[in-house]
């Protein structure tokens, strides 16, 4: 920003002594302010009165080659740098993958990541909150519950002394609401997606340390006790969310700058 001052003083400069001028020199003017600005920092900028020169002064061939040729090299150099920057959030990526196993059933349109401690097959039996993250980085969490007793949940409440976070409200009969009868045992499932966790996602994820319980809000209440692995299986797939979203960014980021340089 203070910078800002300075670069207008140059423009309102060269605007003022560049009348009777010729494309050529208004042209290599233009070049000169905007490797200036490209020099400062403001790829944004450079980029615009770069582009601006072929429009407004078609006849001055040689700075309009000139101007290309500042054109690819910003982006060349932006270029290295969003691959670097891609490369990096890949490592991370990498590292945070190691924590879960990866699937795509007949029934999934997205690739999903299962956390290793939460495995379907380890948890049949137990009441828990299990989190959901598919390739695109969208993440959700359900509420399972295993018991002989009908609750007929629709919410969840995740709390500590006086912290606390509460789902939106998942009425019974909504798709997002699954009953079933298991021997003598009731099996409810109940999945916030779309923001309906209301932020226990986060709640959780920042208060892995703390001795978290949830209460199952129903016809009846029920309450657990958050494992430490459920609790680190959330704050794993919640970070591993954000760098899967940021990875989708700069992949499209990447694409859209490689098209430019030439």
């Amino acid at each position: 920003m203070k910078l800002f001052p300075i670069f207008l003083v140059i423009s309102v400069t060269i605007l003022v002594i560049s009348c009777g001028k010729s494309d050529k020199e208004l042209a290599a003017e233009k070049i000169q302010l905007a490797q200036l600005v490209y020099q400062a920092g403001d790829t944004t900028q450079a980029l615009l009165h770069v582009d601006s020169i072929r429009s407004l002064y078609p006849t001055a061939i040689q700075e309009i080659t000139a101007a290309n040729q500042l054109r690819n090299t910003i982006y060349s150099e932006l270029l290295y740098r969003k691959q670097d920057e891609l490369d990096t959030l890949l490592n991370k990526i990498e590292a945070l993958e190691k924590n879960f196993i990866t699937e795509k059933t007949e029934f999934d349109r997205y690739t999903q990541y299962i956390h290793k401690r939460q495995e379907p097959v380890r948890r049949w039996n137990k009441s828990y909150i299990q989190v959901h993250l598919d390739e695109r980085g969208e993440l959700y969490i359900s509420s399972n519950y295993y018991g002989e007793t009908q609750l007929n949940h629709t919410g969840l409440r995740v709390y500590d002394n006086d912290i606390q976070a509460k789902t939106e409200k998942v009425e019974l009969g909504n798709a997002l609401n699954h009953q079933s009868d298991f021997w003598e045992t009731k099996w409810e499932k109940v999945s916030y997606t779309n923001g309906a966790d209301n932020g226990a996602i986060e709640f959780i994820a920042e208060n892995a340390d703390r001795n978290l319980k949830a209460v199952f809000l129903g016809d009846e209440y029920y309450y657990i006790i958050l494992e430490d692995y459920d609790k680190q299986a959330i704050k794993d797939a919640l970070a591993l969310s954000k760098l899967l979203k940021q990875k989708i960014s700069l992949e499209a980021e990447v694409k859209s700058i490689q098209s430019k340089v030439g």
